[in-house]
């Protein structure tokens, strides 16, 4: 007789997909009110930054983050939550240009911005929610620290693509792993605010 997991007594997963979503949203939120909020004071000027200099803004906080969890230290008032809320706009801001090209003279209001902003950040959670379906939320178990050195690790691995100017034989794409980038950023920030809960 086949036992399924109620007749088992099996407890079941801590973190349901839902509730995923539910945080995922969340942090969300916290960056886009940021991405909004600076689109007011600074309009659209980011629109002129080629993907090459958004992939150095996006490494400058990634590495400023590792080298405050290898320092154990900070002096400067931004925080690592600061931080990855830079890395999740800035890798948005990239998918952006990947797709309307340089700013040629003309503004981004600020309904557009945020429509593509949407866009862009929602595409990364369809990609989090199927890995998360294959990977069982493995992201769960991780330290913040491995998300951070992966984001290096995209970083460079972007870098090597612009360098070959935007080829590659068999890797993702730019697209990719900016997304990558977003998510993994992401779950930074849900596990921070978990340890800031408890």
């Amino acid at each position: 007789m086949t036992i399924n997991k109620k007749q088992k007594n099996l407890p079941e997963k801590p973190y349901q997909t839902e509730n995923t979503n539910r945080q995922f949203e969340q942090a969300i939120s916290v960056c886009k009110d940021i991405f909004d909020k600076k689109m007011k004071d600074y309009g659209s000027a980011w629109r002129i930054l080629r993907t090459t200099s958004l992939t150095d803004q996006i490494y400058i906080k990634a590495n400023r983050i590792r080298s405050i969890e290898m320092k154990g230290e900070k002096k400067v008032d931004e925080g690592i939550k600061d931080e990855f809320i830079g890395i999740v706009n800035y890798s948005v801001m990239a998918l952006i240009q990947l797709e309307m090209g340089l700013n040629q003279g003309h503004e981004l209001n600020a309904e557009d911005a945020s429509n593509l902003y949407n866009k862009h950040i929602y595409s990364a959670m369809a990609l989090m929610q199927n890995k998360n379906h294959d990977y069982d939320e493995a992201w769960r178990n991780m330290r913040i620290s491995s998300y951070t050195d992966i984001i290096l690790m995209k970083l460079l691995r972007i870098k090597q693509i612009e360098d070959n100017e935007g080829k590659t034989l068999i890797s993702e794409g730019l697209d990719a792993n900016y997304s990558d980038i977003i998510n993994y950023s992401l779950f930074a920030l849900i596990k921070i605010a978990e340890q800031d809960a408890q």
